[in-house]
């Protein structure tokens, strides 16, 4: 959290008030007190970022709307269904039906006729550029969200994604929504890059992990960093090829997120401490949920202390 840009935002906002005062008359007075617009930045980093789940529920639970929503990979996932209107009570009710049911393990809930229809994202890939597919994890998402373009969208979103073959950030925030979802996610090697207005889109966390910068224009900016740093289980522990791979582009997102704080912050940045969950391991919501639970009490006592909301 930074309260010097806090302090800024808060300064311009009374100056620009006090400018506009002769325009809004006594309609502004009527108006009462006004929230700070809220920006909420969701970051990259596989199954943690189902952990975005809990930062909704305290939007919800205080009554608040984002002014903006900006995400990456996992983050543009979760951020498209919140900015489509669901409350944090329907997108868990969909994430747990596809993945691990309460009463059924991993293998008989994946082999459930309900969970295969939308789970043919894990299966492996036959074309160039990816071994795992994500059209079925797509179509439901658009199928859960019920929108089919950014327009449709509750709350304005913004997808970052990146351009293969210029290495530049890519931000999409009009036009169809779900080839930018799914270019965001696109992580390399792993999901085929997506052909999107005549570009080649991979994973938008390889550019900008956690989109925090994207959200000038709102007054309070919560950025979410669910990127993890790994420690191993012994001295002997090697990771896998593939572990290796997805690991070394979390070392690569938490360089870019290092580097990017060094020059601007969020007023306030929550970072879930999640251990031991890998990539892909999203059948382990309800642990991911657990490990998360004190980042998302602190930010609800963070919000209510400075929106002066008392506690519950």
């Amino acid at each position: 959290m930074n309260g010097n840009n806090w302090n800024r935002r808060r300064t311009l906002a009374v100056l620009l008030a006090g400018a506009l005062a002769p325009v809004v008359g006594s309609a502004a007075a009527d108006a009462g007190p006004q929230e700070p617009r809220i920006g909420l930045a969701l970051g990259s980093g596989g199954a943690r970022g189902l952990a975005h789940l809990q930062v909704f529920e305290v939007l919800d639970a205080l009554g608040l709307r984002p002014h903006r929503i900006s995400g990456a990979s996992i983050g543009a996932i979760m951020g498209s269904l919140y900015a489509a209107g669901l409350s944090a009570s329907d997108i868990h009710d969909a994430i747990d039906s596809i993945t691990k049911s309460h009463d059924e393990d991993w293998l008989e809930a994946l082999l459930s006729g309900d969970l295969t229809r939308w789970l043919h994202f894990l299966e492996p890939g036959t074309g160039p550029g990816g071994v795992i597919h994500s059209n079925g994890l797509v179509d439901f998402l658009k199928q859960t969200a019920g929108v089919s373009r950014f327009e449709e969208l509750a709350i304005p979103l913004q997808v970052v994604a990146t351009d293969f073959w210029s290495r530049e950030m890519l931000v999409f925030d009009s036009g169809d929504l779900w080839p930018a979802v799914q270019a965001s996610m696109a992580v390399p090697g792993l999901f085929k890059p997506v052909n999107y207005q005549d570009r080649l889109l991979v994973d938008g966390g390889l550019t900008n992990p956690v989109p925090f910068d994207l959200l000038a224009d709102c007054e309070l900016i919560i950025a979410v960093n669910v990127l993890d740093v790994r420690t191993p289980a012994g001295a002997d522990d090697v990771p896998s090829s593939l572990e290796s791979i997805l690991n070394t582009f979390q070392i690569m997102q938490n360089s870019i997120l290092s580097e990017k704080l060094k020059r601007l912050e969020p007023d306030i940045m929550v970072r879930p401490e999640i251990e031991g969950v890998r990539v892909l391991e999203f059948y382990r919501f309800e642990n991911i949920l657990e490990q998360g639970r004190p980042a998302r009490d602190a930010l609800e006592a963070e919000l209510r202390e400075r929106l002066g909301r008392p506690a519950a």
